[in-house]
């Protein structure tokens, strides 16, 4: 079993330390932030289990992802972001980035055949994907929506956006990610992002859209 050497983890830890540096107003001197204060520490941390499981390099690997949090919130969902395109890249699956929220936006086209519930196969495959990528970012909350277009009416349509919502959470438990970290809402036609004039429109609109979100906790935890 290897140890992390005192020289691997200041290699990682100096430049988190480095980057969170701010001036005291009251005396004009440079010190660490709270925030990178909080990354570093849990870079040591991560970086000590990376050491014991991988070596050297698992240690530095460990420690560069978890030091992520001590550029801030934004810092961590930039990471996140990054790994979701590359791994959603031609699924269908449009990333979307608005402030510190990320937001998965899942097409009929690629879910679900019409009236359906049911997750298609290419579905499936890109959740796996979309999965991988969630259960090493835990600090996060996932909220998972259904949405229809107008066709019908809404005694069909917001029942079966709710199920298509929690076919996907669902899935997404079932490849890791914690049921703590879930949650559903079906809006059936109510949140439409085109004209439901149009076949093109309508097609925009019958999606499924997986938002995640900084978990509060640990944004709380970051800032103390």
């Amino acid at each position: 079993m290897k140890i992390l050497k005192p020289l691997t983890f200041l290699a990682v830890a100096a430049p988190l330390a480095l980057a969170g540096c701010v001036t005291n107003a009251t005396t004009g001197e440079r010190q660490a932030s709270k925030t990178a204060m909080y990354g570093l520490g849990g870079a040591a941390v991560c970086g000590i289990v990376g050491a014991l499981t991988h070596g050297s390099k698992g240690a530095r690997n460990s420690a560069l992802a978890c030091g992520a949090i001590g550029a801030g919130v934004g810092g961590y969902m930039d990471y996140q972001e990054k790994k979701l395109r590359e791994s959603l890249a031609n699924t269908g699956v449009d990333v979307q980035r608005e402030g510190d929220q990320i937001k998965l936006v899942m097409p009929e086209s690629v879910t679900f055949a019409t009236n359906s519930a049911t997750l298609s196969t290419a579905a499936q495959d890109a959740l796996t994907r979309a999965a991988q990528t969630l259960v090493q970012y835990p600090d996060t909350t996932l909220t998972v929506a259904g949405h229809t277009d107008n066709t019908g009416s809404d005694a069909i349509n917001e029942p079966l956006s709710q199920r298509r919502a929690q076919a996907v959470a669902g899935y997404l438990n079932q490849r890791g990610v914690a049921t703590s970290r879930l949650s559903t809402v079906g809006y059936g036609s109510r949140q439409p992002v085109a004209s439901n004039a149009t076949a093109e429109g309508r097609a925009q609109n019958r999606r499924v859209e997986i938002l995640i979100n900084p978990d509060q906790a640990a944004v709380r935890a970051a800032q103390q």
